[in-house]
């Protein structure tokens, strides 16, 4: 019997790179790290961002993860992104269900960014 969820994996070819964009330019809260894996969010289901270290993994390195992730003030969180030196897949924008930009991680892995 299936209780609940546990986590979400991201891989990465360069985990260096990682440990910048979704600890610094992110902020994601982190509930641990070792040498190839970390973790977000505290208190639920999290999201693992690990080294890519197995053949069967590099196929899953930089693609739309379907990942949707909840910003506050997504214009000012955006803005500070792109002075970063992240890259947006898809730029900031007014859609009908609100504000959503696509943001790629060093690796080329995109998560979409909501307000609210």
């Amino acid at each position: 019997m299936i209780t609940g969820m546990k986590n979400v994996v991201v891989f990465v070819r360069d985990f260096a790179r990682a440990q910048h964009f979704y600890k610094e330019l992110l902020r994601l809260p982190l509930v641990q790290e070792s040498t190839a894996i970390m973790e977000f969010f505290p208190g639920g289901p999290t999201l693992g961002v690990s080294l890519a270290m197995h053949e069967a993994a590099y196929p899953l390195v930089g693609r739309h993860t379907g990942i949707t992730l909840r910003v506050t003030d997504i214009e000012a969180f955006c803005a500070a992104l792109s002075e970063a030196g992240a890259s947006f897949a898809e730029p900031l924008e007014k859609t009908p269900w609100g504000k959503m930009a696509v943001v790629s991680d060093p690796d080329g892995n995109q998560f979409a960014l909501v307000e609210g």
